[in-house]
């Protein structure tokens, strides 16, 4: 039940099509609306359920900025040709720039209709960002920026967004991360800059000096799902990013499968390959199946809605004694019982098992992913295979490190800085009403 009698702000929320850029704008939704406040939401006709179940007025993304994300190939054709930065590069552009003009034009269409009190994006949503650029602050709504990835920020600290290499110490270092900036956004990067002040001029926007990878820093507050011990430092770091934790998944109603109870008193490894990158199963569940079919462990896979019979199929028969199968199972019962979490790298995911304490074994290769095996290595908290097909020996090798070495201690300490933190939905309220004035609630 509400706890006003009226709306207190008129928010717009935009989201990228993308199941792990939705959901936690839909889970931002849901509380705001709970509070009083009136949502409009805005992103791909596929999350109409998600976004009307969490309270909001539903708006679908015109054809031209709407894609599935579970037949990506569709909308980016020979993707998967494409290996190491090139595919990033393409990936990047074809998710989240090409859609920009066409995603900008809704959000103007919107603004002429409506009087928004402020306006939110995940921070991918490209087509806030000529508004951010062409009208000034005092003109126009606050605008906050949401982000569920790893930071993208640039910075003399780190390497570029994209290599996933760790960020280095010492003068040396320095050096290299500003020869390797140079080199990648003259060189590899250079047709994604391209593209974006491309789209920018088509929108009738001024072009952007800082280029892709720094759009977050342009949100009047950008609000970063994560904890800083996740992220690599960086001196360019203002008070407008706030690191406010990843939101937090509550118990619900959820059918538990009939061999639920096999967990009990066993070593559980649970293998993913998200929502995203789950159509072919031989990439990661398969190699995980076949690594661990001779060891004393339990193998739970869930394969992200795809079809049961695909693992099967691809694993070539009846699946081993020790696997258990399902095609979604509830994290806030799953995670405590769980002693490796076994993952292409979906942000969302591994900061879910990070908050329950549990370590990773990270086989990312597709748009953000290698960035976020390579934090999980740099925190400690996992082991970053750093390929998205790994072989069985791979996988056996890095299930059997997190083990029996100090990655679950590590990331239990993670998970108690996690809980340390304010509830994350109770900051975001505060940030909006703070932009817009409104009473706290």
């Amino acid at each position: 039940m509400p706890l006003y009698r009226k709306s207190l702000m008129h928010l717009l929320l935009c989201s990228s099509p993308i199941y792990g850029h939705v959901k936690p704008l839909t889970d931002i939704a849901r509380d705001l609306t709970r509070r009083g406040h009136r949502i409009t939401f805005l992103t791909g006709g596929k999350y109409r359920p998600l976004a009307e179940a969490a309270g909001a007025e539903f708006v679908a993304l015109p054809a031209d900025a709407d894609y599935d994300d579970a037949d990506l190939d569709a909308w980016l054709p020979d993707r998967s040709s494409r290996r190491g930065l090139q595919a990033v590069v393409y990936d990047l552009t074809g998710m989240f720039v090409k859609p920009l003009v066409a995603q900008h034009r809704a959000v103007q269409d919107l603004r002429r209709r409506h009087r928004f009190d402020a306006i939110a994006g995940e921070s991918a949503f490209l087509g806030l960002l000529p508004t951010l650029l062409a009208e000034p602050r005092a003109r126009r709504e606050p605008i906050i920026g949401v982000s569920a990835l790893p930071m993208t920020m640039s910075s003399v600290d780190t390497a570029p967004f994209g290599p996933a290499l760790a960020p280095g110490r010492g003068p040396l270092a320095r050096l290299r991360n500003r020869a390797l900036n140079r080199a990648l956004f003259a060189g590899p990067f250079k047709p994604l800059t391209r593209a974006l002040d491309a789209a920018l001029h088509e929108a009738g926007a001024p072009s952007y000096d800082g280029g892709f990878f720094d759009v977050l820093t342009e949100y009047d507050v950008t609000l970063q799902l994560s904890v800083r011990e996740l992220e690599y430092p960086r001196r360019e770091m203002t008070e407008a990013i706030r690191f406010v934790g990843p939101l937090r998944t509550p118990p619900g109603a959820f059918d538990l499968p009939e061999w639920w109870n096999d967990l009990d008193g066993r070593t559980v490894v649970h293998v993913t390959q998200g929502t995203i990158d789950n159509a072919d199963p031989s990439r990661l569940i398969v190699p995980t199946i076949r690594a661990l079919a001779g060891e004393d462990v339990l193998v739970v896979a869930s394969t992200g809605g795809a079809p049961l019979e695909r693992v099967e199929d691809a694993y070539g028969g009846p699946l081993p004694a020790n696997v258990r199968i399902a095609a979604f199972l509830p994290y806030a019962e799953l995670l405590p019982r769980t002693d490796v979490v076994v993952t292409n790298g979906g942000f969302g995911g591994v900061q879910q098992a990070l908050a329950a304490g549990v370590p990773l074994v990270v086989a990312g290769a597709t748009e953000d992913k290698p960035e976020v095996a390579a934090r999980v290595a740099w925190a400690g908290v996992g082991v970053n295979l750093r390929t998205g097909t790994p072989t069985p020996a791979r996988v056996r090798h890095g299930v059997k490190a997190v083990l029996h070495g100090g990655h679950a201690a590590a990331a239990q300490e993670m998970s108690r800085r996690m809980a340390l933190l304010p509830d994350p939905l109770e900051e975001i309220a505060r940030t909006f009403e703070a932009a817009v004035g409104a009473p706290a609630s």
